[in-house]
């Protein structure tokens, strides 16, 4: 019996090979759909899976470069294959896959970050965005990176997804290691003092329902802001869900953004003199702190003229 397309047989994350079953065992004398319920189908395929992955790790182990093209190429169907199912294929597939290392500069293996992983490092880190050149630049990862931590770069648009739906690695002989964000680090050292809590106060006034909370930040470097999120849904997951069809997506997701600043920056003095000087300026420029805030993460800016305007006059 020729069958071009067997769920039961090969599962979607599989579905890149292409070959032939023969077995003497099977019975030419029944329906598909009776032959899609039998046991001995159920074997046939929980044997071939097995067979599967037996060959990716044996190009993972011996021919690293073949099976970084390999995964280039059908590396999504895998991480579809945790997403699909809401992680409880993660046991199978998530020694098969594979992404960007921020101190490697190549992809790496979740086995291969938890081998090399900190001492006393309880999370495994990651960071989403549209290409590795972009994530490099985000505020989230310069300090991270700065203490010696190694990052995940998540590019594909299924990544996120992917790492919740598995929600920890548990690498060999070791303790299960949850995936975190470098977006939902928290800042605990930097302490909401009264006068703080005015000024960012007047700040999410300004932005009114754009933002859920305008507040300090630790893990800032050079950069004066940038935004984070709180909840299940990240920025990139947003994206995601909105550049989908409109009957698919709708129009009711939205992360709950949060502008962060950086106390040690010196645009942070400039704020709180304008708390105390010139308020309507600190409405422009808490604007533009979201607005560029909004670029750095790819996002569209949300009323282009109004951002032109105050750009053009800080420069008269």
């Amino acid at each position: 019996m020729i069958m071009e397309c067997c769920e039961e047989l090969l599962p979607d994350y599989f579905s890149f090979v292409k070959g032939v079953v023969d077995s003497a065992d099977l019975s030419l004398n029944i329906s598909r759909e009776m032959l899609q319920h039998d046991s001995r189908l159920r074997i046939i395929a929980k044997n071939i899976e097995k067979s599967i992955k037996s060959e990716l790790e044996k190009m993972l182990k011996n021919d690293r470069e073949e099976y970084d093209k390999f995964f280039a190429e059908f590396g999504a169907h895998l991480k579809y294959g945790i997403y699909n199912t809401f992680g409880m294929n993660k046991d199978l597939l998530a020694d098969l896959l594979t992404y960007y290392s921020s101190s490697e500069k190549k992809f790496v293996t979740l086995k291969e970050y938890t081998e090399r992983i900190k001492d006393g490092q309880e999370f495994i880190y990651y960071a989403s965005g549209s290409s590795v050149t972009r994530i490099d630049a985000m505020p989230q990862v310069e300090q991270l990176k700065d203490s010696g931590y190694e990052i995940l770069y998540c590019t594909d648009s299924v990544d996120e997804f992917t790492l919740k739906a598995m929600v920890q690695y548990t690498p060999k002989d070791g303790e299960p290691l949850n995936f975190k964000s470098v977006k939902d680090i928290n800042d605990e050292d930097v302490p909401e003092t009264d006068e703080y809590k005015e000024l960012f106060a007047y700040m999410e006034e300004s932005l009114g329902e754009a933002v859920t909370k305008v507040r300090a930040s630790a893990r800032l470097k050079t950069y004066p802001a940038a935004l984070s999120t709180q909840g299940d849904l990240s920025l990139e997951m947003e994206k995601v869900i909105k550049s989908m069809p409109e009957n698919v997506a709708g129009n009711s997701f939205k992360a709950q953004r949060i502008l962060e600043i950086n106390p040690n920056h010196a645009v942070f003095a400039k704020l709180q003199s304008l708390f105390d000087e010139n308020k309507d300026a600190l409405k422009t420029y808490t604007k533009l702190l979201y607005n560029t805030s909004l670029l750095i993460e790819g996002l569209p800016v949300e009323d282009p003229a109004e951002f032109s305007k105050q750009i053009a006059e800080l420069m008269v």
